[in-house]
């Protein structure tokens, strides 16, 4: 049973944001120090990429550990409550960016994945997007 009211869990979970994470900025700000240029959001691609490098024909999706399932990340947890009605959302999620990656790789684009626990440790991070998208050691 949810401690809190509906209305209450209702108002918190709206404030989920779904663009322009700490996350997202976060490796945005890593690829711009990188020179990369980038677009954001583009809603005519599969799957809505958050970060998009059309010179490049890549794509990055900026994803969380929780609601995007990370195997074997602590992040990845399950609620006690309603455990049932989650592990439909996730699965969904799961299968939705499955096939908007499948989708943007017929479509002949590169897709990167980024999970929220990797920004962690920062330079790790940047070490392996450089590595992925070609840049040459500064």
């Amino acid at each position: 049973m949810d401690r809190l009211a509906a209305s209450t869990r209702s108002a918190l979970m709206s404030r989920v944001k779904q663009v322009d994470t700490a996350p997202e900025i976060q490796v945005r700000r890593i690829l711009h120090r990188n020179g990369l240029r980038f677009r954001l959001h583009r809603r005519d691609l599969p799957g809505t990429p958050d970060i998009v490098l059309p010179a490049r024909r890549t794509v990055i999706f900026v994803h969380g550990c929780f609601w995007h399932r990370h195997q074997g990340c602590s992040r990845a947890s399950t609620p006690m409550t309603n455990p049932e009605r989650w592990r439909l959302k996730f699965e969904r999620n799961v299968a939705r960016d499955g096939e908007a990656c499948a989708a943007l790789h017929e479509l002949g684009w590169t897709v990167l994945i980024v999970w929220e626990c990797e920004l962690k440790n920062e330079a790790e991070l940047e070490n392996r997007l450089r590595d992925r998208l070609g840049l040459a050691d500064s």
